[in-house]
């Protein structure tokens, strides 16, 4: 198996999920004990969140970019950037690297396509509901992207920073994000995608009536698939 690496940090907990998923992964792939060789690089949240609110997206670029290359030194065969907004750097890093770094919306593209949509809504942080990166991903695919009302998108920012990512889960919370993914389905989303690495801890499948995508299992699948190839 080819080794892994995870520029993790961005959160914790998102990067907990990744581990989790490639070890359970690799558990009933190869059966018995096996786990999936991961190498992470874990930066500093607090850090990464103020320079996103300041816009220093050059200075996260710089870090991001610096945490990849040495995880390809260390010997990972591909990396994964285990948060969605950091995809913004996506670029940045490949810029650097000679490894394939997984982009987590043409991985979720490839599974909305697969279930035959072409309209779904996009809950994230509000860079990655504001900002043109997943979107235009998707549009390549012939997928149309609906996105919360300027009042709701705060709602979902709000939570992910002052609750999922210290692994903090609030009923009040998943009601209010339910209510949210209620008016989009209403407003035509025929699927919903999770467009935060956090947000499954709070929304699962069970809870919606149409297509729900994990960007964090999907991500972490397309991983797993290159290194047992």
């Amino acid at each position: 198996m080819k080794t892994i690496g995870l520029i993790g940090g961005i959160t914790p907990q998102s990067t907990v999920m990744y581990y989790e998923v490639l070890n359970r992964l690799a558990s009933s792939y190869y059966g018995g004990v096996h786990s999936s060789k991961v190498l992470i690089n874990s930066l500093d949240f607090g850090e990464v969140s103020e320079l996103q609110e300041k816009g220093h997206w050059n200075i996260l670029d710089k870090m991001m970019s610096n945490a990849a290359f040495s995880l390809e030194k260390a010997g990972a065969h591909c990396i994964l950037i285990c948060a969605n907004t950091m995809h913004l750097s996506i670029h940045a890093i490949q810029a650097v690297v000679n490894v394939p770094v997984f982009h987590i919306a043409e991985a979720t593209a490839i599974q909305i396509k697969s279930q035959k949509l072409s309209t779904v809504a996009l809950l994230g942080t509000k860079y990655t509901m504001e900002k043109t990166f997943f979107k235009e991903v998707l549009s390549t695919f012939g997928i149309s992207t609906m996105i919360p009302d300027k009042l709701d998108r705060q709602i979902i920012h709000n939570v992910i920073y002052s609750e999922l990512s210290r692994g903090e889960l609030h009923n009040n919370s998943k009601q209010a994000y339910l209510s949210i993914i209620e008016k989009l389905v209403a407003a035509g989303a025929k699927g919903i995608i999770l467009g935060c690495t956090e947000i499954p801890l709070l929304i699962k499948q069970d809870d919606v009536a149409v297509p729900v995508f994990d960007t964090t299992t999907i991500h972490a699948q397309k991983a797993f698939d290159f290194a047992i190839d």
